[in-house]
């Protein structure tokens, strides 16, 4: 290491002493480079977005979902995320109808149980699948916060078990 230092302070008192000599004959040389600066107004320039300023430069324009091929992963995570909001919003419309309207919910249910059977089942089902579909889905979750089912072979397969099982669940709902 002290043999590379005076190697290097040899050569730099060896390249200053060679570049006094050189501005010895000349008194307008220096060791320093001289630099001038000069102020230079603005240029004024009309503003552009963002995607002129992507064409000006050449850059190509992001294809966003155009090429998107959706996997089973994403459309269960969306679809768990929209059957969540559905339960939660159908139940805060139960909470406030119960609280505003007139009547009390057997006079309701009494009224829903004179309708059509078939009209009656699909009112059940459209109620019971977001339950059994998120309530499945929550467990696969759970299942994925304890470190389990991970790899992506098992995240394909609990998703289609899930699916299998919220459509059992949403039959033992409609039937009862």
């Amino acid at each position: 290491m002290a043999l590379n230092c005076i190697r290097f302070r040899g050569a730099l008192q060896r390249n200053v002493i060679a570049g006094l000599y050189n501005t010895v004959g000349n008194p307008n040389a220096s060791l320093a480079r001289a630099v001038s600066l000069r102020a230079a107004p603005a240029q004024e320039s009309a503003p552009e977005s963002h995607d002129e300023r992507n064409l000006r430069l050449g850059r190509p324009q992001s294809p966003h979902l155009t090429i998107y091929k959706f996997q089973l992963t994403s459309l269960l995570s969306i679809s768990h995320r929209a059957t969540g909001l559905a339960l939660g919003g159908t139940m805060i419309a139960w909470g406030f109808g119960a609280l505003v309207l007139p009547h009390s919910f057997p006079e309701y249910l009494a009224v829903v149980q004179s309708w059509n059977p078939a009209t009656v089942l699909m009112l059940k089902a459209f109620i019971a699948f977001p339950f059994s579909y998120h309530y499945c889905n929550g467990i696969r979750h759970l299942m994925w916060d304890l470190g389990r089912f991970l790899t992506i072979k098992e995240v394909y397969k609990t998703g289609y078990m899930m699916l299998i099982s919220s459509a059992i669940l949403t039959g033992i709902l409609i039937s009862l």
